[in-house]
């Protein structure tokens, strides 16, 4: 067969790659209008950071009907390949290094407690993510009241990013913290092996009873650890 008659067996209505989500979207409906008045923000020129996720990935595609529609240019740095192939899908540029700060950036979250920290990381984008976070001019954090919670860490455990290497040394040293239920490795679905993170390492998940102010620094201070899902001192405007 030549490559005339293989494109000939694509169906004409199949979507482009990055227009597919990698899962089944729930609340639809109520993410795609947040979507929309998230979009309805852009201005041209801007550099925009997206986050990840299913809220995320519809963000992008509605910015990317903005920028057809009022003839916008628009950069967008993204936190994970799976928003990256959106944005070129939706013909949105993409930009990973910046000489610049970012004007603006999108997220979701897991969870919001009442002094304002998050917890992020179930995509396994997290250290990309808070880079965008610190990177940008503004935060608009992407949750419904149902991602409120009194307790960090309430519904979820705590994503923790470490190096391969040091994954057996990490494991070991969490556990010597106060408030450290427990911790697994998270393992992948569809491949062997555990989850590799968008930076090519491995998350560890930490049920914690109870997250202070300090639990965060103590776990960054574990050699290996170079990230974790517990996002603290971040001012942000949420939208629900």
């Amino acid at each position: 067969m030549n490559s005339a008659q293989e494109k000939s067996i694509i169906p004409a209505s199949q979507e482009p790659l990055g227009l597919q989500w990698s899962g089944e979207i729930s609340n639809r409906a109520t993410k795609e209008e947040l979507a929309t008045r998230v979009a309805a923000r852009a201005k041209d020129g801007e550099v925009i950071g997206a986050g990840s996720g299913s809220t995320a990935f519809l963000t992008v595609q509605a910015l990317g009907r903005r920028a057809e529609s009022d003839a916008l240019t628009i950069s967008v740095v993204p936190t994970s390949i799976e928003i990256a192939m959106a944005c070129r899908a939706v013909g949105l540029t993409t930009v990973n290094g910046l000489a610049k700060r970012i004007d603006w950036c999108f997220d979701g979250a897991d969870e919001v407690d009442p002094q304002g920290r998050l917890l992020k990381g179930r995509g396994g984008a997290l250290y990309r993510e808070r880079v965008v976070f610190e990177a940008s001019n503004n935060i608009l954090v992407v949750a419904d009241d149902s991602k409120s919670v009194e307790r960090l860490g309430e519904n979820f455990a705590v994503p923790v990013e470490v190096e391969a290497q040091w994954l057996e040394h990490a494991y070991n040293e969490l556990y010597q913290l106060d408030h450290v239920a427990s911790v697994k490795l998270r393992m992948a679905v569809g491949k062997d092996g555990p989850v590799i993170t968008e930076s090519g390492r491995v998350l560890l998940d930490v049920s914690m009873t109870l997250i202070d102010d300090d639990d965060e620094a103590q776990i960054l201070a574990i050699a290996g650890v170079c990230c974790t899902g517990i996002f603290s001192g971040f001012t942000f405007e949420r939208i629900s």
